[in-house]
């Protein structure tokens, strides 16, 4: 009985959670202004027109089901086993995924190369990324065209220039510079929508995008080419269309060695740089100081009553605040300072070039912001606003007195416990009491 009961709770609380999230009511996708709403809504309507026009011209073949439905469960294990900081990372990552669509754009019928972006996107979504869900149905819309226009910009070359057979010598040449071009005119289509939908929904978004850095170009270069190239395998023999799957698992590797050095840097859940990594480069910071004879200080911060947060509102809204304070100290924080995070709800910052006045000072103006920001407890219209204080200790190494770094940290750390005693929502140094640095309000 007692077990029956259990099972029936937990099916009932899946149930909730799984209504919950049919509530299209409740997407942020509502609160968009309706210029930015409309195109994002317009652009599915619009895959949705594309796939309904190319099934009324495709002739349905069983070979072409059967080459679809192996493609989709290639692509099915690629996601599956993909670690999840390739969709979990920030900015605009290339998960490789193009690489089996570009068979499915060049050797099966239009139709086909629109549909297999919307399972893959639902595969991401249920097994990686559960993103935001408007966004989630406007990317697989997007890729659902780009790979449509792919199959037709392919289909426009002439025979004796691409066509649907591979041929030999020189014609293969031109079949595969064919797919190439296709993909690159093609692939144009998914960025521009999704760049215009992000300029729409926030006119001042620095598009990260439109910078193509070295690591992106690297990968939409591998990203063509074998795609290319696997559509040419299988062009010579579908039987080989498994071996497709075997390149896309090592060119995996290839995307997440940077992401998962990068991650070991950084903590999960703030994006600062983690405990290990802040030692370690505080280390280096301070011995440039010791040599070079400047000024450094260290101010370790801690937020006020996190304990009840977490007991308010929830574990997931205190990451919600845990996240925003990591914003808030990297965004208000120098370029050449490092910020890290120590642990629980503490936060730590060495501030080079900088003595301890100075110090105090910029540990007030972060103490300040942080009082002022409006933290929703989840993402729902109606959430309730939390708000948190922080409170700060400041220690300084001086250029007579060098001190090394677990010195400044226990001094800082005792700074923060004088600033908790003396009411919290402070900054305290270790050279002044508590009180000369009273609360702004």
């Amino acid at each position: 009985m007692l077990q029956a009961g259990r099972w029936s709770m937990r099916a009932s609380s899946l149930t909730g959670h799984l209504k919950a999230r049919k509530t299209v009511r409740d997407w942020p996708w509502w609160r968009l202004p309706v210029l930015p709403r409309s195109y994002i809504a317009a652009v599915p309507v619009l895959a949705i027109a594309a796939i309904a026009f190319d099934a009324g011209r495709t002739d349905w073949r069983v070979p072409d089901l059967i080459e679809f439905a192996a493609l989709l469960c290639c692509v099915t294990i690629s996601v599956v086993s993909t670690p999840r900081i390739v969709y979990a990372s920030l900015g605009l990552v290339r998960d490789l995924n193009g690489v089996l669509m570009v068979p499915a754009a060049i050797l099966l019928p239009p139709v086909y190369a629109a549909l297999l972006p919307i399972p893959t996107i639902a595969l991401t979504w249920w097994f990686q990324h559960r993103g935001i869900p408007h966004r989630t149905v406007f990317t697989a819309a997007a890729l659902s065209l780009e790979y449509g226009l792919i199959s037709w910009v392919f289909r426009a070359f002439p025979p004796s220039f691409a066509g649907a057979t591979v041929g030999t010598g020189s014609h293969t040449v031109t079949w595969v510079l064919a797919v190439m071009l296709s993909y690159l005119l093609g692939s144009q289509l998914a960025r521009f929508l999704i760049v215009a939908a992000v300029k729409l929904a926030d006119p001042g978004a620095r598009i990260r995008y439109t910078r193509w850095t070295s690591q992106e170009l690297q990968e939409a270069f591998v990203e063509v080419n074998v795609g290319a190239l696997l559509a040419l395998v299988i062009a010579i023999a579908p039987q080989l269309i498994f071996v497709a799957l075997s390149v896309v698992l090592l060119l995996r590797r290839f995307v997440a060695h940077p992401l998962l050095t990068a991650q070991s840097r950084v903590d999960a859940k703030t994006g600062l740089l983690n405990a290990r990594t802040w030692e370690a480069e505080a280390a280096v910071e301070l011995s440039r100081a010791v040599r070079a004879r400047q000024a450094l200080s260290i101010a370790l911060a801690d937020i006020d009553h996190f304990k009840s947060v977490n007991d308010t509102y929830g574990h997931l809204a205190g990451d919600r605040v845990l996240k925003a304070l990591g914003n808030a100290l990297s965004t208000q924080s120098r370029g050449y300072d490092r910020v890290g995070r120590f642990g629980g709800e503490e936060f730590v910052l060495l501030l080079a070039q900088t003595a301890e006045a100075e110090a105090a000072t910029i540990a007030e103006r972060l103490r300040g912001f942080v009082e002022e920001m409006a933290i929703p407890a989840d993402e729902r219209p109606d959430a309730p606003i939390m708000k948190v204080t922080v409170s700060i200790g400041v220690a300084a190494m001086t250029r007579e007195e060098p001190r090394d770094l677990a010195d400044l940290v226990a001094a800082a750390d005792s700074a923060l416990y004088r600033a908790k005693r003396a009411g919290r929502n402070r900054v305290a140094t270790t050279a002044t009491d508590p009180a000369v640095l009273p609360r702004r309000r």
